[in-house]
């Protein structure tokens, strides 16, 4: 019987790498997207089941969740990997923003691991992993919300963990300087990898490698793992 998987924000960088190597290796993978279908089609072509949804919405959120309660009755992983990302500038003029910020980084994941508790207990090693940051530790002034909004999902996968236990285990990956953004200059880069022990950008395997390691050792749960190249001892 194949495993069943729930990836959020699935159609791009780290969660869509994720995405084919689950379904690289057997899993029912339902992708969750929201309004961008970037790698969607190919994920489907794949085998992936598309879910849509607005994480800014709660009906949005309920839809989804009962879309997935009826189609299965296991879950073995959720990976809580939806994001936005804004800084000072943009949520202090733009209240949506500021919402988003809170409602993808916590309301959303609160409420796929509550609505969907049912079907993680029901697999023989239900997991959750929640994607954090390395700043959920030590905030950054200029992007403050969403540092804050990172914490409470980290202090979340740590009260989770104790609430479903036994039958559930809930942990976070922090990641670091993983996978340069486009508009991230020369310079930026430069100034980043300086200040990253490891020296080198760490790509999106190390972070998937994470995921495998949480999963095979079944005795880890409310634990954050930064995969960072050691950029967490130097902010």
């Amino acid at each position: 019987m194949k495993k069943t998987a729930l990836v959020t924000g699935a159609g791009l960088r780290f969660g869509f790498e994720l995405s084919k190597a689950l379904l690289a290796e057997g899993y029912q993978l339902f992708a969750h997207y929201n309004s961008s279908r970037d790698g969607i089609s190919e994920l489907e072509s794949l085998g992936a089941t598309a879910v849509q949804a607005d994480f800014t919405d709660i009906e949005s959120i309920q839809g989804m969740i009962k879309t997935i309660s009826n189609a299965t009755d296991s879950i073995e992983l959720l990976v809580n990997n939806a994001s936005c990302f804004f800084d000072n500038e943009t949520v202090d003029n733009d209240n949506k923003a500021l919402a988003a910020v809170f409602q993808v980084h916590g309301i959303a994941p609160y409420m796929l691991i509550s609505g969907l508790q049912q079907q993680l207990s029901q697999s023989e090693n239900g997991l959750v992993i929640n994607i954090t940051d390395i700043y959920a530790d030590r905030p950054s002034t200029d992007y403050i919300a969403y540092c804050a909004a990172k914490a409470g999902l980290a202090n979340m996968t740590q009260a989770f963990a104790k609430t479903l236990a036994p039958s559930v285990r809930v942990n976070a990956i922090q990641p670091g300087p993983i996978l340069f953004l486009p508009e991230h200059d020369k310079e930026h880069r430069m100034q980043v990898l300086d200040e990253t022990p490891l020296r080198v950008e760490g790509g999106l395997e190390p972070m998937i490698e994470t995921v495998r390691f949480l999963r095979d050792n079944p005795f880890i749960t409310g634990e954050s793992i930064k995969v960072d190249g050691g950029r967490g001892l130097m902010i």
